[in-house]
């Protein structure tokens, strides 16, 4: 039976979210039970600190653009990053060397020879350049100049009494301390429509000559500098490598362009009173604006590409943009209240789904996929990985905040022509996704990044959530084409094994969770589930649209390998051997088919087998990110309640005191966003449930261990 709920969930994205709001506030408070108060919930997790953390910032930001800041409410002290979706800088290609001279390694495929990209093939440099270019950019650093009464220049020892709120439900930073018993209170935030941030600073230090405004430019952190740039972004001491120049000057605004190799940008000032801005004397790139005769110097820096520059808006309008957009954000979409629960723990929890909404909505709402670390800093150069597109992403649906998720989802249509090049360089039909990349489509170079395959079905899986929400023929069609495609590589991908008439998937190829030999993997279990996901929803599809089934998709989807079992649970591929000891690192994937995904091809008691090996054998504190929620996913799926919270308030799962994604593992950026877009999803789940999970309100939370979970606005899972 469709519940009422169910119904109003099915209406559909942001449009429908105000109804969806309304008619179940109407319905809570004719059962006598209040509606969620939102500016509540939100603020009781405010972040307030007292003291700098020099590894992560915290963060204003638009989803395209983001301004990391300091104890100070700016970057005066720790050179956190401002970071764009557009901002891109490349490095020269090595002497004599051109992108068409790296092919790449031969591997056998199902008996041919195919060319990929996977390791150096005697083009050690031309490989490293493919993998570390294009690179994300800082755009500029914006800090205070702070003098003492001797007019010496203030370090952040010299501070008293600082104290930095983060008001969620505005957007606003709010910060204060003292210099020398002299009161400084600064607000900074970010305009929601526009690549420009503002900062008012209020101090007698301004009208007394002791507190500028700087912003300083720093070169590109060449790719050749490793693939992180954390915590911070740029190189400060190679001022010859770049230009930047200050024009356009007038009262109360000024323009400075900035050059790097072939990137250039500008980034427009606009500023209250009778400041002045100028270049710093001992700092070729480092502008100073110096107050007038007030105690406030209110300052806003737009950031665009050349040819796209425009004058900044004043810092009032920009505070005002803020404070309009975030109550609406928070406002609209899901929202999870956990303050009736008695189990002490659901504070934490609320906190980290709370704080990782406002996360993921100021760094991973663009209009490319977001990189690892988001706009925090530089993980793998600052590219996207497509495979991360799934964790990164597809919350949005769930939390029914469609107009965040369409910024992005549009990748899929501007990578096909280069998806359908890749696929039939290698001898297969349709597109086949790139993993490592960036906007133009160009893949890395590297075994991961070339033999991956789990990011394959992902377009299935957006896509169904898209028509869950909206049923009509306006979907059907914005997926059609990248739908089918992906199809068609799917299809075209598994191989006919002739003497066993299966169909089979690899060699080569690379698990999801990487930790296997591709030259001999064949049918990995986590693969072959979203194999036959994605082909059954293609099939659906074509049905919805009124057209025939694809009769090799058929045949495919019928003779698909079964999931690989050895002694009665699934295990990672088929004839894999010692599974249980020496493939226990990184992502368990023999759970994941039933967990983020509903379990095709799976069988419930030999899963819920292989979720009790993995308790024993898989080294949980070991894990990372998105390992705890796709472990709550599958416990959720298989009854088990308790162990599905445990997962997301375990301790390795780390959580800073501003709620962003901490990441302890070697070789993982810091922050890790595919934690928390997780974190989401699941949440969401065990809230407004699964397809064919139990009719029952918050069916993935233990309410006889005192859970109390009220939720509104949000949709089911697959």
């Amino acid at each position: 039976m469709v519940t009422r709920r169910a119904m109003l969930q099915g209406i559909g994205g942001a449009a429908a979210t105000p109804l969806i709001a309304r008619v179940l506030g109407a319905e809570a408070r004719a059962a006598g039970t209040p509606v969620i108060d939102r500016h509540a919930l939100v603020s009781r997790h405010d972040v307030v600190r007292t003291r700098n953390d020099a590894e992560l910032p915290v963060q204003v930001g638009n989803g395209r653009f983001a301004f990391g800041a300091d104890i100070t409410g700016l970057q005066t002290f720790t050179p956190f990053a401002t970071m764009s979706d557009w901002g891109w800088h490349e490095d020269p290609l090595p002497e004599g060397k051109r992108i068409e001279d790296y092919r790449g390694t031969v591997w056998d495929t199902y008996g041919r020879p195919v060319r990929y990209w996977t390791d150096e093939a005697g083009e050690p440099e031309l490989y490293e350049w493919l993998r570390g270019n294009p690179h994300r950019i800082n755009l500029g650093r914006l800090g205070m100049r702070l003098l003492k009464a001797d007019g010496t220049e203030a370090t952040e020892a010299d501070l008293t009494g600082q104290r930095q709120r983060l008001e969620l439900w505005t957007g606003r930073l709010l910060s204060s301390f003292s210099l020398e018993g002299v009161p400084v209170e600064v607000e900074t935030v970010c305009h929601p429509g526009a690549d420009a941030v503002a900062v008012t600073v209020t101090s007698p230090l301004v009208r007394l000559a002791r507190l500028s405004v700087f912003l300083d430019f720093p070169y590109a952190t060449a790719a050749g500098q490793g693939k992180f740039s954390a915590p911070y972004v740029g190189f400060w001491d190679r001022p010859d490598a770049h230009v930047t120049e200050l024009r356009g000057r007038g009262p109360g605004r000024a323009a400075i362009t900035h050059r790097l190799d072939d990137t250039e940008y500008q980034a427009s000032v606009a500023w209250s009173g009778h400041g002045r801005l100028s270049r710093a004397a001992d700092r070729r790139h480092r502008y100073e604006l110096t107050g007038g005769t007030t105690d406030q110097l209110a300052v806003s820096c737009l950031f665009a590409p050349a040819g796209q520059a425009r004058p900044a808006p004043p810092a009032p309008a920009v505070s005002a943009a803020s404070a309009h957009w975030w109550p609406r954000f928070w406002r609209s979409g899901g929202a999870v209240d956990l303050s009736g629960s008695t189990d002490p723990r659901w504070r934490e929890l609320e906190r980290r789904v709370v704080l990782s909404q406002y996360h993921l909505a100021l760094n991973e709402a663009g209009d490319e996929p977001p990189q690892e670390s988001g706009l925090v800093n530089n993980g793998w150069y600052g590219k996207f990985h497509m495979e991360m597109y799934l964790w990164h992403a597809a919350h949005y649906a769930l939390w029914n905040r469609w107009p965040l998720l369409d910024r992005g989802t549009d990748i899929y249509r501007r990578f096909l022509p280069s998806g359908r090049r890749r696929a039939a360089e290698q001898g297969f039909r349709g597109a086949r996704w790139p993993k490592m990349t960036t906007a133009d489509g160009r893949q890395s170079p590297g075994l991961q990044n070339t033999l991956l395959l789990w990011q394959q079905p992902h377009p299935a899986f957006l896509a169904e959530l898209d028509y869950r929400a909206h049923p009509r023929r306006a979907t059907l069609e914005k997926w059609r084409t990248v739908l089918f495609e992906t199809a068609e590589f799917m299809a075209s991908f598994a191989h006919l094994e002739r003497e066993t008439g299966r169909y089979v998937l690899g060699p080569p190829i690379i698990t999801a969770n990487e930790q296997n030999d591709p030259a001999i993997t064949t049918n990995p279990a986590f693969e072959l589930s979203y194999w036959r996901f994605g082909l059954r929803i293609a099939q659906r599809w074509r049905e919805r649209l009124g057209l025939p089934r694809e009769p090799h998709w058929d045949a495919v989807l019928a003779g698909l390998a079964p999931l690989p079992v050895q002694e009665g649970v699934y295990v990672l591929y088929e004839g894999v051997e010692n599974m249980w000891t020496e493939h226990t690192t990184d992502h368990p994937d023999p759970v994941a088919p039933y967990a983020m995904l509903p379990g095709d091809g799976v069988d419930v008691a030999t899963m819920r087998a292989t979720a009790r090996k993995v308790y024993e054998s898989w080294p949980l504190d070991d894990l990372y990110t998105w390992d705890f929620p796709l472990l709550a996913m599958n416990a959720a799926r298989l009854g088990d309640r308790e162990r599905a919270v445990d997962f997301l308030l375990r301790e390795t799962f780390e959580f800073t005191e501003t709620g962003l994604p901490a990441s302890s593992k070697s070789g993982v950026p810091s922050p890790y966003f595919p934690a928390v877009g997780g974190l989401l999803y699941a949440v969401a789940m065990m809230c407004a449930g699964w397809s064919d999970g139990p009719r029952e309100h918050a069916p993935g939370f233990p309410r006889e261990r005192g859970w109390v979970v009220r939720w509104e606005g949000l949709a089911p899972a697959v």
